[in-house]
């Protein structure tokens, strides 16, 4: 236990690279995360953002901020763009400072415009998103197929590292065969090196949104309001054991039995 206390996700070296060093299995840390707990009137808000961003993923924090006072929440945008910046919405919030790319790491180019996507394993694509709980909130990060809309694999985390999501790629590259491209967004977990070298070493072709533009990525935004409206606002799920017990069976529904457009 005591080597499992040393990780420290605000160490400037990944959760990845401190796990190997204090020979402690990734996953027995990440299980043993405790949900980030925030006060009941940040929670309040952070809830109402989620709702609507779930409905339209298209808006940015001066459309939330009015959104939200139209709804009797006295808030101003400064504040809005803190809290979407903790639920990794930022990227579809333009304004100065409210990005989290990463100043040093390499953006690449958007790939799938008019591209016709006509078989399994020719892109896929990856997102986080915010997941609430009675009494705090986690980050849930998933890989999809473009083609057959499959859940490839999933990650549950209490921070931002981009361990996670490297852990999540690494375990659907090594169940399925690699895909021709990859695409995310300019967030600063898959700009990391740990991220697109593993990429880069499978020779897969890396894209990426442009900023601004939540809908490149539309298959997993339908995914992220899919499993919330289907699955997270009718269990309200109240600890994180529970959630991941939930969510391997709706993914597991959400792969084999729901329809798909």
């Amino acid at each position: 236990m005591r080597r499992l206390s040393s990780v420290d996700p605000t160490h400037s070296l990944s959760l990845a690279k401190q796990c190997e060093l204090l020979g402690v299995v990734r996953s027995t840390y990440y299980n043993s995360l405790i949900t980030q707990t925030v006060s009941d009137d940040e929670l309040i808000l952070l809830n109402k953002i989620d709702e609507e961003y779930t409905k339209h993923p298209f808006y940015g924090s001066r459309r939330m901020t009015q959104f939200l006072r139209r709804n009797g929440y006295y808030v101003n945008r400064k504040r809005i763009q803190k809290l979407m910046r903790k639920l990794g919405l930022a990227g579809i919030a333009p304004g100065p400072n409210t990005s989290k790319k990463h100043p040093e790491n390499k953006i690449y180019p958007y790939l799938l415009r008019g591209l016709r996507i006509n078989k399994p394993n020719q892109v896929w694509s990856t997102d986080i998103t915010y997941i609430r709980l009675a009494h705090g909130f986690v980050y849930l990060v998933a890989i999809m197929d473009w083609y057959s809309r499959k859940i490839l694999a999933w990650r549950v985390s209490n921070t931002m590292d981009s361990s996670f999501c490297v852990e999540c790629l690494d375990e659907a590259l090594r169940h399925y065969p690699k895909p021709e491209i990859f695409n995310t967004d300019q967030g600063s977990q898959f700009t990391s090196l740990d991220f697109t070298g593993l990429l880069l070493a499978h020779e897969i072709l890396i894209s990426m949104d442009g900023r601004g533009r939540a809908l490149d990525n539309i298959f997993i935004e339908r995914l992220w309001r899919t499993l919330k409206y289907e699955d997270i606002y009718i269990k309200d799920y109240v600890k994180v054991p529970a959630l991941i017990t939930g969510l391997t069976v709706y993914m597991a529904f959400y792969n084999t039995e729901r329809q798909h457009k």
